[in-house]
């Protein structure tokens, strides 16, 4: 990667709605720190249209274009080509959806701009359920977690179906660039934003947005779970390009899972041997991540 240059430009003001601690804000503020103010952002009904678009308000010095919960791929490729037919030079195109708007309801715009080779940069925030209507489960809440939509009691513990690998789902589409991102680790995110920014082509990061009131636990502690999520393997940070995949961090001994889980009370239900499974299966995904660099 090529040496990091922080900007001392601010393009997300203070005065923002979000929850103390939320990590979606964090991740909106590094991204403009790394694409610079010639963006024009298509943003679709999520946490982020509470958190920064009210109108007639803005916390943001960039352009907006509010659209449908399921348009963000589309919206993208509509900007692009008009900033093309208008001869608009140097502007980014950049899509900034959350993970219900993106696994389950935007899914299939999402593959159509891939697919179209649009010329952009969809950003997924990730805090794993619709947290901006209620917590209820999406596609990318991984299994067990307690939701409103996925209750703990006699009947349920949380959610059964695993997280949808979107990052595989994306990769399937040979995108220019895609990478997944953690606002725990800033240094390695504005890399990737930069890098991204500079490569043309449909490009994709996936970024893991600790949410409190969601996850259920002390906003204060967001950085320490984001860095928890990755050192123990749940989140890993690599990057894809020209199908070539490269991890950016790795320890010698991961961390337990359990450590992780223990944070949060939207895990506080599972038993030892729910907790011995997810191990499980994390070691498992991180082999063949590992599998997949040595490609």
């Amino acid at each position: 990667m090529a040496r990091l240059t922080i900007p001392r430009q601010e393009l997300m003001h203070s005065g923002h709605a979000g929850c103390p601690g939320c990590g979606a804000a964090l991740a909106m503020r590094y991204l403009l720190k790394g694409l610079g103010s010639n963006i024009l952002i298509a943003l679709p009904a999520c946490c982020w249209t509470v958190i920064g678009t009210p109108f007639p308000t803005s916390v943001l010095d960039v352009g907006i274009l509010d659209t449908a919960f399921e348009t963000t791929g589309a919206a993208m490729s509509g900007l692009r080509a008009a900033a093309d037919a208008l001869k608009i030079e140097g502007v980014t195109v950049v899509g900034w959806a959350g993970d219900g708007g993106t696994v389950d309801i935007g899914i299939q715009a999402l593959s159509g701009m891939l697919e179209r080779r649009t010329d952009g940069i969809y950003v997924m925030y990730d805090n794993e359920a619709y947290m901006n209507t209620g917590i209820q489960r999406s596609g990318a809440t991984p299994e067990g977690a307690w939701t409103t939509t996925t209750p703990v009691g006699a009947r349920s513990r949380g959610k059964s179906e695993p997280k949808k690998d979107i990052m595989g789902i994306v990769a399937a589409h040979y995108p220019a660039y895609a990478a997944t991102l953690n606002v725990a680790f800033p240094e390695d995110f504005l890399k990737k934003v930069q890098k991204a920014r500079d490569i043309p082509g449909p490009r994709f990061l996936h970024v893991l947005a600790p949410c409190p009131p969601g996850w259920k636990y002390p906003p204060e502690k967001t950085i320490a779970l984001g860095r928890l999520a990755t050192d123990a393997n749940v989140f890993p940070l690599y990057e894809i390009e020209g199908g070539k995949y490269r991890i950016t961090r790795k320890l010698g001994a991961a961390k337990p899972v359990a450590e992780y889980l223990k944070l949060q009370g939207r895990f506080v239900h599972m038993r030892p041997e729910e907790v011995a499974e997810t191990q499980t299966q994390v070691d498992a995904r991180w082999k063949r991540l590992v599998a997949l660099e040595a490609l």
